[in-house]
């Protein structure tokens, strides 16, 4: 995800409001309390109160722009702690613009929101609606799409906002690609170019702020995203004060599905990244994003070449939990240690390890086979379910194939993928009735048309 830190205003200056106008306040100065009207022994002033930090933040100082007098005379208070898992779940049942409203008035200036150049443009709407001061960031990893940084531009001036921009080291940058080329990411996996230019970079951003609202949703990626709350102490940065708890995490859409976020934004005519009129759902670099077919899940443009559970940057990898599921594969990396099984129907033939052996085995067949190497707790299996019941039904009305499925994560993963040319999940085999070698359905495209076409040119 390319990501950005954007403020309100870059402009140095007093703030002005008038009632005409509906943009957010700038936020790029600040100006003193008035001293004539504090009543000293009744005021305490937070640190948040008492400095601004830019998201790319300096080490912390000890000079304050709250008068001398003022922090002298007034008694030391202890921050009241907050129960932010308490918190989540008294906003599980609000809306994003009441979430959103909750978040920046409770963090002023020390939270920004995480924009990374796709629909979460949703989460910049709803900040500008509260009518508060808000603050945007996005990383710049060097790759996106120009479409991309031309909806960047077209956001700024629509908000009237300045987003702070982070960028990757450029010598981190030059060694991975000297060392390793420029799309080593196909070879060897994602992990290691997106922490150069997204994780760490990111990191620098939340260390000079106490929280951040990004625009992850629960049916963005059922794996890894299906418990995220509203609001979280993050689980895998810390933020200006450093230490664990130091960062809050504000999730504002999380129970929001894809198509009101989609609704949302036409409804208030908001400008939108150009890709998605081209079949891009999710937005990444240029190199790892492609437009979804008919039957994907929209996560399943990015990284395709990669296992359903690697489809995380490293930006949330708090979602992500280690695995420590039992023999059978029910527990995975993705954190989901209990799943309902997918494909039920009496059409289908459940095959066991015995049984796609065999199958794999038979140089002469009564009938074809067409087969599916799947795991329950995968996004884009779950999202080929529909289809691929519909084709098992429709082919149980004709004779000639027959139509099963193989759990393959687990145990079986490793077999899989020596015997049974599984590359990512799901993978389809096509077993003809006069060759025991079965033929890998190559096309992305897995609703029930393309499906039966791949089907009959081969029985």
């Amino acid at each position: 995800m390319a990501m950005a830190v954007t403020s309100s205003s870059a402009i140095s200056g007093p703030i002005s409001y008038s009632s005409s106008e509906h943009k957010a306040p700038q936020i790029g100065s600040f100006r003193l309390l008035d001293r004539s009207i504090v009543s000293l022994p009744s005021v305490s002033f937070s640190r948040r109160q008492c400095a601004v930090k830019p998201v790319n933040a300096e080490p912390k100082r000890n000079d304050s722009i709250v008068p001398l007098a003022a922090t002298v005379a007034s008694p030391e208070v202890a921050e009241e702690v907050e129960d932010y898992e308490q918190l989540a779940k008294d906003l599980e049942n609000a809306s994003p613009l009441e979430i959103m409203d909750k978040a920046l008035a409770k963090f002023g200036n020390d939270i920004a929101i995480a924009f990374s150049g796709a629909e979460d443009v949703a989460l910049i709407e709803y900040a500008r609606l509260t009518g508060r001061p808000f603050r945007v960031f996005s990383l710049d990893t060097g790759r996106l799409n120009p479409e991309t940084y031309q909806f960047f531009d077209a956001v700024e001036k629509h908000y009237g906002i300045r987003i702070e921009y982070m960028f990757p080291d450029a010598v981190e940058v030059q060694g991975l690609v000297r060392s390793k080329g420029l799309f080593s990411f196909y070879e060897d996996g994602h992990q290691e170019c997106c922490r150069v230019r997204k994780v760490r970079p990111l990191r620098r951003a939340l260390k000079g702020l106490r929280a951040w609202i990004t625009g992850q949703r629960k049916d963005q990626s059922p794996g890894t995203r299906a418990e995220v709350p509203v609001v979280q102490i993050d689980p895998a940065f810390e933020g200006l004060d450093g230490g664990v708890g130091s960062l809050v995490k504000w999730n504002p859409v999380a129970n929001v599905h894809g198509t009101d976020i989609w609704n949302f934004l036409r409804a208030m005519d908001v400008p939108v990244n150009s890709l998605h009129s081209r079949g891009y759902v999710s937005i990444g670099c240029e190199p790892c994003t492609r437009p979804v077919l008919p039957g994907q899940h929209e996560r399943e443009g990015r990284w395709w070449w990669e296992d359903a559970k690697a489809k995380e940057c490293g930006l949330h990898k708090g979602n992500l939990k280690q695995e420590d599921g039992d023999k059978n594969g029910n527990g995975h990396a993705n954190g989901t240690a209990t799943v309902s099984d997918l494909f039920e129907s009496q059409s289908l033939v459940t095959l066991s390890r015995n049984g796609i052996e065999n199958l794999a085995k038979l140089e002469n067949r009564k009938e074809a086979w067409l087969v599916v190497l799947y795991a329950p707790w995968c996004p884009f299996c779950q999202a080929m379910e529909g289809s691929y019941v519909e084709l098992a039904e429709k082919l149980a009305e004709s004779a000639g194939v027959k139509v099963g499925k193989f759990r393959a994560d687990g145990d079986e993963k490793e077999f899989a993928k020596k015997e049974l040319q599984l590359g990512s999940f799901p993978t389809i085999l096509f077993f003809p009735k006069h060759s025991s070698q079965p033929i890998k359905y190559s096309s992305e495209k897995r609703d029930v048309e393309s499906l039966m076409a791949f089907v009959n040119a081969l029985r």
